[in-house]
């Protein structure tokens, strides 16, 4: 069974280098507000045990282009909402630290494709939810 993961605080990993993170949601706002861009930033703090008992911490900003969200909505008639793009947000996030491709940037850009990937795979999630609660 699949379980729908929480996107508000949870674990990521292990990256490359045998880190696992501690991912928490910091904020979920449009990018036309702090950088004149017309996305959906999604923010996480991530902390991870450093060397010497020192405690990593970064942050990341998942930017969602709003053109392609809206094109991917009306292609799949899925509603937009704050919790959609956090999940969203989410699955990117995960992607970066495992495979660490792009680690070194501060904003990840999601992909129209990896937009169709990860709603399908969050649409299994709430299907498989609903279904667990119906019986």
């Amino acid at each position: 069974m699949t379980v729908m993961e929480n996107f508000r605080d949870f674990q990521v990993g292990p990256d490359p280098f045998g880190r696992t993170w501690h991912a928490m949601f910091k904020y979920l706002q449009t990018g036309i507000s702090i950088r004149k861009a017309d996305t959906i930033d999604v923010c996480f703090v991530l902390e991870s045990p450093g060397t010497e008992g020192e405690t990593e911490r970064m942050k990341k900003v998942v930017v969602i282009q709003h053109a392609d969200l809206r094109a991917h909505a009306g292609r799949t008639s899925r509603k937009i909402s704050d919790t959609l793009c956090s999940r969203i947000a989410m699955l990117k996030l995960r992607f970066v630290i495992e495979t660490a491709e792009d680690l070194e940037k501060e904003y990840l850009a999601v992909t129209p494709a990896e937009l169709a990937e990860f709603d399908a795979r969050i649409q299994t999630w709430e299907a498989e939810w609903v279904k667990a609660r119906a019986a």
